[in-house]
Parts: structure tokens; sequence; C-alpha cells
């Protein structure tokens, strides 16, 4: 699959995706969302770029602490989705902006806080993300990531395999290390490394992603007959033969520049 190939199969994915993410409870709620708030220190002058804001969950959390929030995304119909969310949240100091996180069309050291949230594993280029994050950062800035991470070896092919299965626009969740390489790589400073589990009810997140009854089962499948290390490390619930809830594994990483 080329580049171009994958920022397309995020445009089909989320462009007919209609209003699912901004209503998504797992994407709306979560103690992630005051954590990054939190670790970030926002400060009431901060401008703040929020990268494939998606239901523009991130850019209302920080709102009331900043001066004023950019939320960018690659597919225009979820930007116009999470306009429309913000302004009825009564949000007024959000403008949208249409872009490419591994492109951003904004000045050098133009703003205080770049976030980004659950969304880097649909980078084709995930290094060009965090360098483009960088550059726009003024000195003392801070770059605030939430995303999948996987083990190394056979559980993260696993993982990227369920994931590519259920959303063909996924490309690659990553590991700790290879975050943390990309990040220094970049120039920027890490500060924190954090991560959690989080829990997905399977019916609403095989809902979401418009699965065919067919890809579901196969879905629901690779849990079913998975080994037992995977099963337990994925705390798979099961309920008369079918699944339904598993975990990952996401991980909060601070850094300064």
């Amino acid at each position: 699959m080329t580049i171009d190939d994958a920022k397309a199969n995020v445009r089909t994915q989320y462009g007919s995706a209609g209003n699912a993410y901004v209503t998504s409870v797992g994407h709306a709620t979560g103690n992630d969302l005051p954590r990054m708030v939190e670790v970030s220190r926002p400060l009431p002058t901060d401008v703040l770029l929020d990268i494939a804001t998606g239901g523009g969950h991130v850019a209302k959390a920080f709102a009331p602490h900043v001066s004023r929030v950019i939320a960018s995304d690659l597919t225009p119909e979820i930007l116009g989705h999470a306009a429309t969310f913000l302004r009825e949240s009564g949000v007024t100091n959000v403008e949208t902006l249409l872009a490419d996180a591994e492109a951003i069309p904004l000045e050098n050291a133009s703003v205080d806080l770049v976030t980004c949230r659950i969304a880097p594993h649909h980078f084709p280029n995930p290094g060009a993300f965090v360098t483009e994050s960088a550059r726009v950062l003024n000195p003392g800035g801070r770059f605030v990531l939430i995303d999948s991470t996987v083990e190394e070896g056979g559980a993260g092919v696993f993982f990227n395999a369920f994931e590519t299965l259920r959303d063909p626009s996924h490309v690659r969740s990553l590991t700790i290390a290879e975050w943390q390489k990309l990040i220094v790589g970049a120039g920027l400073t890490l500060q924190l490394t954090e991560s959690f589990s989080k829990r997905h009810d399977f019916e609403d997140w095989t809902t979401r992603s418009r699965m065919s009854t067919d890809d579901r089962s196969r879905l629901e499948a690779m849990l079913l007959h998975a080994s037992d290390a995977t099963r337990t490390a994925h705390n798979v619930e099961i309920v008369d033969g079918h699944v339904t809830a598993f975990t990952d594994t996401k991980t909060l990483f601070l850094a300064t520049k």
C-alpha cells in the first residue's frame, strides 16, 4: 500500500462515518482526556494545535484552558461534524483546519501545544508527523500524544492484524520504544511515558466502523481462537460463546521542545 492509498483509506473510512466518532463513548470519555490537560499544563495564552481531531473531544477538553485551539483533520466530512459538535457545546475559541498530519500548513514555531489522541496508527509515516509537530512548536512548547501501542513480536503482529480487519484505514500501532525513538529523533525531550488499558465494547467497536456481518464474525473468531496468553493480555470477555469486550493498551507521551 502506498502512502497516498493509506490516506485515501482514511478519508473513505471516516468520511462515511457520519457522527459516529462524535457520539462514540470511547472517544468522548475517559480519564486520558483530563490527564492530557493535567500533564501538559496549558496556559491561558497558549495556542493549541489538535492533530486528527476526529470528533473534536480533545479540542473541547483543552478549549477552556487556552487562548485558541486549531482543530485539524485530514477528512473534510469529519472535520465538519467536529465543528458542529464544538459549536453546539458552546466552544467559541476553536477554528478548524483541513490538514495532513504529515505536512502541517502552519509556520515554524507558531503554536505552544500540539496534541493528538488515538489517531497516529492511521498515519503511513508517523515519523513525519512527529517531525512536523516539533517544527510548528514554539521553543518550550509541549507535545502530547496518546495512541494504541503494542508489544514487540507476535502479540503486536496479532493486534495489528486484528485492527486492520476491523478498520482498513489502520496502518500500524507502534511499540513504546518506536514512539520514544521518533520523539527524541525529532529533537524533542521526552518527559513522560504512561500506559493504561482501555476497555472496548465489542458490539459498539465493530458497529462504529461499519463492519460487515462476515468480517465481524471473522474478527470475533480471531479472539475466540487466539492463544490463552493473547486472550489474557487483552482481557477478552466471553458470554455464551461470544466476545462482549476486550482491552488494548494506550500510551501517553509528553515531550517538550
